[in-house]
Formats: structure tokens, C-alpha cells, sequence
């Protein structure tokens, strides 16, 4: 890595770590490490879900997606995009309010809890136990996507780089818990977004155009031209089925519930599907034009920074196609401004892992310690134990992530499904039917894990070919509405939910 980039690329890790050591002093109590206190305006919920949500995917597994499998990956973006709209539109609001009349509940477990008065605990458990184990993986794909941006940039061993981008994602979330994680996120949505704006431009000014672009493509593969050639129905269902996920994901939803007002939802809308559809764009633009680039222009440069470049069939390809954006920024840009490129890469990797480990850690803290074995524990202690409880799982995470042939994409898409599976109808249900009941959720939640894990573990072939996501989603969703019409709600529980609606109203 030339001096000037590096020099630029710590200057990006030190702030993070600034902000983090400001945000540790305004941090006192389990409700500021968690949830930031609700304070949260519409701009930096939008971009921190934003960023949260994309992770090193949107830079390093989508492009090269794109780049490995031609334009019938963008039904996923396209799929995503409408997700996260939905999900704005029908859930944050809702959830905001909801969250603060049961309990004022500051983790989706305790959420659920609160929502069906659930006095044993099963159902805050048995959630933070999905929560645990799909962030384990999720956190892994963050992991690996940090090892690989650390290989290529500083010319360090997979195992090295993975080890030195694990503890500067927990350094910081340690610290300052969701405070620094929320504007932390939102200083790195900016950057992730400004770079895949700048860098595909770039790109293709330097290739000569839209038309020579995809020309180079068409030479190579004409499929990768055709959203649907060579693409079957349920490879575009699957696809599609990305934005199922939205609803179910507690590291987004939780800033829904971190919003200062309800009143803010509209334009955090606005400004987070804006950044969503852009930013999407510019990732599939860098895959499709990347592929162009590498088979028509001299990137021997790219030895140097450890990104090998193989001939396939007269061909010049990455042996990484995951690498294209890392590829981008070392062959075009000035040192300085590779640097920041850099950091966004990096930036998407840690706003998506700390989130991950924040929401985990609030789960063994507030879920399991306090509820379960010290229900009196003070403040200061829930937030030590929420930060062991860090330390622990990106341990774990670390060690799964120890493979250096692990793809970003497979962790995340597995995870990602776990989530939609086991919580996207309940959270649905929970908002916006006054007849399910505690059962009918502990049952969907259970339904909906298992068949990911099984789905998407032992199941392969014809129909199975099917997202994991999609049987997950609707197993979960059919298996929650039957459990709930053998039972009835607790008369407190109807009275907790029409005042809800009562408020949306005001």
C-alpha cells in the first residue's frame, strides 16, 4: 500500500475510534448502551439502518456477484430495495410507537416479551438464542469481508488481516456502545454511498463509455447482459425473496425503535430508500463495469496489492471477483483518495458487524443475564456484561470466519434468512393483529429457524433449490396464525394494542 494511502486510510480508523471514547462518556445506563437513549434524528437513523443493513456485502459481495454472474444478480438488489421501502413505510413507525407503550422495550426480545406478558421467559429466550446464533454467522461474513479488504490493501496473511479487523470493530463498539455505532454509521453511510457513486463513473469514463463497457461484456458472456437469460423462476423468486428478510432483522429495527419521535419516520424514509436505491445502483454498475475493465485493460498493477488476476478461456479475470472493488480504487485514484475508498469498504464491513454485535450483546445482557440469573443487576454492570458479551461472540464469529475461502455472500444470505424466517411474520403479526398470541409467536419463531437451518443445511436440488428465506417466511407465518386461532389473547394484551393504534392515530 503506497504511504499516502495508508496514512489516509488510519486517519478514517482513528476518528471511528474518537468517536467511540466521546460516545463511552455519554453512555450510563443499559437503555444509552442499547438504544441510544431514543434519541435519534431522522438522518442518522436512516443512513446508520442503511449502513448497518448493506455491510461488506454492498461492496465486496454483490459486485461481485454481478461481476461473477452478469445482470440476473440484480433481481436481489431490486428485491432489497422494495424490502426496505416496506419496511419503513409499515414497520418503523409502528414499532416505535409499540415499543414504548409495552414497557418502553429497548431489545426485540424484550419486545416480545413485553408485547404478549410472557411471565415465564420462553419467548425472550428462545429469541435471543436465534439472535445469538444467525448474528454469529452474519457477524463471520463481516469477518471475512474486513480479512480480505486488510489481504488486499496491506499485503498481510488472511489470517493476520482477519484478526487485526476483528479488534478494531470491537475496540470501538465496546466503547460507546449504540452511540457510537449509530453515528459512526451514519459517517460511514455517507462515505459508502459517495463511493459508489464516484468509483463506477470513474470507471467508465476510463473504459470510454457505456457502449464499449458493454460491448466487453457481451464478448465475454452475452447472458450477463439479460436479467432473465438463463435465469429460472425460482432463482428470481429467491431473489426477490431478499426483501422478505427486512422485517425480521433486529439490527435494523432497532433503530426504528431508537427514533426520537414517531413524527420523524417520514423523512427518514425519504432519505434512507433514496440512499438504498442510489447506493445499489452504484454497486451493480461497479460489478457490470468491473468485468469489463479487468478483460480489456492492463491490471498488473493489481500483484502488488495481492489481488491475483487469472486468464480464463483468453480471458482476464479476478481469481476473486469479490475483490473488484478493492481492484477499483488501487488502479484509478490518486493515494489519498484510494485511502478513503478504502475506509468505505471498511465502513461498510463495521457499521454492519458492530450493529451485529451490539444487538447480540444486548441479548445476553438484558436477555439472559438480567432477566434470567441477576434481575437486579445494576446500570453499570449490564453494560460490562453487554460488553463481555461482545468480546465473546466476535470471538466466535472470528474463528468461524477462519477459512479464507469463505464467501461474504453465502454467511450473509444464510444469516439474513435465519432472521427473515424466525422473526419477520412475528414482528408483522405482532404489530398488526390484535389475535396472535404468545404460543402462536414462540411457535413461528421456532418453525420459521428450523426451517432455514434444515432448508438451507440439508436440502438441495429441484424445488429446494428454493431461498431458504421464502419456506421459512411462510412456515413460520402459516404455523403462528393456526397456534394463535386455538387460543385468545389476555384482555391486557387487546388493550395494549388498541392503544397503540390510538396513538398512531394521534
Amino acid at each position: 500500500m503506497d504511504a499516502t494511502t495508508l496514512v489516509t486510510f488510519s486517519v478514517y480508523l482513528i476518528g471511528m475510534l474518537v468517536i467511540g471514547i466521546i460516545m463511552y462518556y455519554r453512555t450510563h445506563n443499559l437503555t444509552d448502551y442499547v438504544l441510544g437513549g431514543r434519541n435519534l434524528g431522522p438522518g442518522v437513523a436512516a443512513l446508520s439502518a442503511g449502513a448497518s443493513d448493506m455491510s461488506g456485502w454492498l461492496l465486496l459481495g454483490l459486485p461481485g456477484a454481478i461481476y461473477a454472474s452478469g445482470m440476473s444478480e440484480a433481481w436481489m438488489a431490486i428485491g432489497l430495495a422494495i424490502g426496505a421501502y416496506l419496511n419503513w413505510q409499515f414497520v418503523a413507525k409502528r414499532l416505535r410507537v409499540y415499543t414504548e407503550v409495552s414497557n418502553d422495550s429497548i431489545t426485540v426480545p424484550d419486545f416480545l416479551e413485553n408485547r404478549f406478558k410472557d411471565k415465564s421467559h420462553v419467548l425472550r429466550v428462545i429469541s435471543a438464542l436465534v439472535i445469538l446464533l444467525f448474528f454469529t454467522f452474519y457477524t463471520s461474513s463481516g469477518m471475512v469481508a474486513g480479512a480480505k479488504l486488510f489481504e488486499a490493501s496491506f499485503g498481510l496473511s488472511y489470517q493476520t488481516a482477519l484478526w487485526i479487523g476483528a479488534i478494531v470493530v470491537v475496540s470501538y463498539t465496546l466503547l460507546g456502545g449504540f452511540l457510537a455505532v449509530a453515528w459512526t454509521d451514519f459517517f460511514q453511510g455517507i462515505l459508502m454511498f459517495l463511493a459508489l457513486i464516484v468509483v463506477p463513473i470513474v470507471a467508465l469514463n476510463q473504459m470510454g463509455g457505456w457502449n464499449e463497457a458493454v460491448q466487453a461484456v457481451g464478448e465475454i458472456n452475452p447472458s450477463h447482459l439479460n436479467m432473465v437469460q438463463g435465469v429460472g423462476i425460482m432463482a428470481i423468486i429467491s431473489s426477490l425473496a431478499w426483501g422478505l428478510g427486512y422485517f425480521g432483522q433486529p439490527h435494523i429495527i432497532v433503530r426504528f425503535m431508537a427514533l426520537r419521535s414517531p413524527k420523524d419516520v417520514p423523512k427518514a424514509r425519504l432519505i434512507g430508500t433514496w440512499w438504498m436505491i442510489l447506493g445499489l445502483y452504484g454497486t451493480i454498475f461497479t460489478g457490470f463495469i468491473g468485468l469489463a475493465f479487468i478483460s480489456t485493460q492492463d491490471v498488473s498493477i493489481l500483484s502488488q496489492f495481492g489481488i491475483n488476476v487469472v486468464t480464463e478461456n483468453g480471458i482476464q479475470m479476478l481469481a476473486d471477483p469479490e475483490k473488484i472493488f478493492i481492484a477499483f480504487s488501487q488502479i484509478l485514484f490518486h493515494p489519498i483518495v484510494a485511502g478513503v475508498l478504502l475506509a468505505a469498504i471498511l465502513s461498510a464491513i463495521m457499521s454492519t458487524i458492530d450493529s451485529q454485535l451490539l444487538v447480540s450483546s444486548s441479548a445476553v445482557a438484558e436477555d439472559f443475564y438480567k432477566a434470567i440469573f441477576r434481575k437486579k443487576a445494576s446500570a453499570k454492570e449490564l453494560v460490562w456484561a453487554g460488553r463481555i458479551a461482545t468480546m465473546a461472540i466476535a470471538l466466535i464469529a472470528t474463528i468461524i470466519a477462519m477459512n479464507p475461502d469463505s464467501s461474504v455472500l453465502e454467511l450473509v444470505s444464510y444469516a439474513w434468512a435465519g432472521f427473515g424466517g424466525a422473526f419477520g411474520p412475528i414482528i408483522l403479526l405482532s404489530l398488526f393483529w390484535k389475535r396472535i398470541t404468545r404460543n402462536g409467536a414462540l411457535a413461528g419463531i421456532v418453525v420459521g429457524a428450523a426451517t432455514v437451518i434444515i432448508w438451507g443445511g440439508y436440502l438441495e436440488g429441484g424445488i429446494f433449490d428454493l431461498y431458504e428465506l421464502v419456506p421459512g417466511f411462510l412456515f413460520s407465518l402459516i404455523i403462528t396464525i393456526v397456534v394463535s386461532m386455538m387460543g385468545q389473547p389476555h384482555p391486557e394484551i387487546e388493550a395494549e394494542f388498541n392503544e397503540t393504534v390510538e396513538k398512531m392515530k394521534e
